[in-house]
């Protein structure tokens, strides 16, 4: 028999899986219940909304990304060693639970006030976070004078990408593929590579 709060994670972990495979406009608390093979009245002794599943999920991604950047930001390490632990925290943050990555950065925009501003302000103190390291790159002399935002911006899209593709069964290991990244990324930073 499970405890209230196993079986609160068991229907957390089944509505990622949904939200993730169908997209959470298109689950019900039915689709959920059914998955779960409870009946729907019974999901509101665990939660009050599907909202709620959304909106934890979200701010449990945001939290842990935002613990790991501010992990990199506060190690006394250069620019490029910074980016370097970025990406692989932020891979590894990705893949360990790619349910909730993916509901993480397709469904967030399905959170209501205030959820939504709340969840906005996580998301660009994280950019943030990122900014820094260009940042320090750059007054290291080590990176190039370039746009910070866009340089964040795209850093975070070439990580954020990888849940469109990775398997956890595939070619490439979170490490590998976080190793590759970080070349890439820093091959468009770093000033010894300009042509």
């Amino acid at each position: 028999m499970l405890t209230g709060t196993q079986r609160k994670e068991e229907i957390l972990a089944v509505s990622q899986r949904l939200f993730r495979e169908q997209g959470y406009d298109s689950t019900s608390m039915r689709d959920i219940a059914g998955a779960l093979g409870m009946e729907p009245a019974s999901l509101y002794s665990h939660i009050k909304s599907k909202e709620d599943l959304l909106s934890q999920t979200c701010f449990d991604m945001a939290e842990k990304f935002l613990l790991a950047i501010d992990e990199v930001n506060d190690i006394y390490f250069d620019a490029e060693q910074k980016v370097k632990m970025a990406v692989a925290n932020h891979v590894d943050i990705l893949t360990s639970n790619l349910d909730a990555a993916v509901v993480f950065i397709r469904e967030w925009r399905h959170l209501s006030e205030p959820s939504f501003s709340e969840f906005i302000k996580l998301r660009n103190k994280y950019e943030e976070g990122i900014r820094e390291i260009v940042e320090t790159g750059i007054s290291e002399n080590k990176f190039n004078e370039v746009d910070k935002k866009f340089a964040a911006l795209t850093i975070l899209s070439s990580v954020n990408w990888i849940v469109e593709w990775y398997r956890p069964d595939g070619d490439k290991t979170p490490k590998e593929i976080a190793e590759e990244l970080t070349r890439f990324i820093l091959t468009g930073l770093k000033k010894d590579s300009i042509l």
